[in-house]
């Protein structure tokens, strides 16, 4: 896809008179060079994918490291008895994100979403919404195209992996594509939609890339929560008429200016934040013996 802003997606909303998503679609179809039949499976493959991950979830199993496991399991069983305060809808996002995480971390099947780093977000909201709601596959295909075209943009403005950015580019960047995608699902339209993806972007700037002994399980895994519940929240604002002072395109700007002022230390090098307190310091040298 080659749109290098929002403001472009809206000018061809606005003269195709046609929904985000299809916007995305034709453009990728015009880009990769496939059918239309080609591109919408392939997109569907992605959300089976995803669902596949998440169906198969191993409660028992451990990353290398020992670090990462388990977790997941233990916010579905504060869900089932009922302890969440945050409730059941968030509380089984909260859920499915730390189990995506760990079994990225634990090296199974995940999607990209659009980093391994942040491969629970988009799922954990889209997949809870889609369940708890009974939508159908094609209506999440759809938001899965408004997903991956806020993506595109902030790829083309900014950046997406935390060893350019920080964590900023990974979660920052799934938070507002799962909050852009959600609005989707709740009916709300391009205006919506990219206001959603900019106060969820907004709220994680300067987010920073610190992984505990250079592995994605501490803090990756949990952050996937944040990003998750965040795009919900910044769905909410939008969904309710609250626009970002700062235009979108200028959102993902800002980030860029950041994470280029970011120091080296914050970037996914394992030389800054967590990674070097004390008792990160004794987990690298644990796991480095």
């Amino acid at each position: 896809m080659s749109f290098k802003s929002f403001n472009e997606i809206m000018d061809r909303i606005k003269t195709s008179n046609k929904p985000f998503w299809e916007v995305i679609l034709e453009e990728d179809i015009s880009e990769s060079q496939m059918t239309r039949d080609e591109a919408l499976t392939k997109m569907s493959r992605l959300h089976l994918a995803m669902k596949a991950a998440d169906d198969n979830y191993d409660k028992q199993l451990k990353s290398s490291s020992q670090l990462v496991g388990g977790d997941g399991e233990k916010i579905a069983l504060a869900v089932k008895n009922k302890a969440m305060l945050c409730g059941d809808f968030i509380g089984t996002v909260m859920e499915k994100a730390i189990k995506m995480g760990e079994s990225n971390a634990c090296m199974k099947r995940i999607v990209a979403a659009p980093t391994a780093g942040s491969c629970g977000v988009i799922p954990a909201v889209l997949l809870t919404y889609q369940e708890q709601n009974e939508i159908e596959e094609t209506k999440i295909i759809e938001a899965l195209f408004v997903a991956a075209g806020i993506g595109e943009v902030i790829a083309h403005r900014a950046f997406i992996a935390g060893a350019t950015g920080g964590c900023q580019a990974e979660i920052g960047s799934a938070s507002a594509m799962a909050a852009g995608a959600v609005v989707y699902l709740k009916n709300g339209d391009g205006d919506c939609i990219i206001h959603a993806a900019a106060l969820a972007l907004k709220s994680l700037l300067g987010l920073v890339c610190d992984p505990v002994a250079g592995l994605v399980e501490v803090p990756c895994v949990k952050r996937n929560v944040i990003g998750a519940v965040n795009a919900l929240t910044s769905a909410d604002m939008a969904l309710a008429g609250i626009r970002s002072q700062i235009p979108p395109d200028e959102v993902i700007d800002a980030m860029r200016l950041i994470g280029n002022a970011m120091p080296v230390s914050l970037k996914e090098t394992s030389e800054g934040g967590l990674a070097i307190t004390p008792t990160g310091l004794l987990i690298a040298k644990r796991l480095k013996n």
